[in-house]
């Protein structure tokens, strides 16, 4: 499994049109508290798929990291962001909701490693929250190769889009 490295420029631009539509921050919008976070997990809808949720239950409006951070148990780093991103905010209003999609491995692979949990962090610097393999759809444990997840989206059709096109 890979760790988040340098980027490079090409990497860099992309991250730029990205950030285009990702919702903007303002100079006076804090950090999100974890305890004013509720973030979800489930089935992806095909195999080594999971999709992931954060929702606003604070009073103000916040910004988590629009990378969620996954990691796997047992092992070293997290799943790389597609399309290939830097770290920056992404801005909840109360009760809204980010959604986001993780692929894990590629369908039949017998390649990696097979892990019982993962776990989601809205941010980098949140503990996360740690998810069983049956509660997001992958009872025989969760087979981790190159795993990738898509930026936080306003919708859940627009997370699996994202991670659709991140394989291509």
């Amino acid at each position: 499994m890979r760790l988040r490295t340098a980027l490079t420029t090409a990497v860099v631009t992309a991250a730029a049109a990205t950030a285009l539509t990702a919702p903007a921050a303002s100079a006076t919008t804090a950090p999100c508290q974890e305890k004013d976070l509720r973030v979800s997990a489930g089935p992806g809808g095909s195999q080594n798929t999971a999709r992931i949720s954060v929702v606003n239950e604070g009073g103000r409006a916040c910004a988590v990291d629009r990378i969620p951070t996954v990691t796997f148990r047992g092992l070293d780093g997290s799943a790389q962001p597609v399309p290939p991103s830097t770290s920056g905010p992404y801005v909840l209003s109360p009760g809204e909701r980010g959604y986001a999609a993780v692929r894990t491995a590629a369908p039949g692979t017998t390649e990696g490693h097979v892990v019982r949990s993962l776990s989601v962090a809205a941010d980098p610097a949140h503990y996360g929250v740690t998810f069983a393999a049956s509660a997001v759809g992958m009872a025989d444990g969760i087979r981790v190769w190159e795993p990738v997840t898509t930026l936080w989206h306003a919708s859940r059709g627009a997370a699996d889009r994202a991670l659709s096109a991140g394989t291509g």
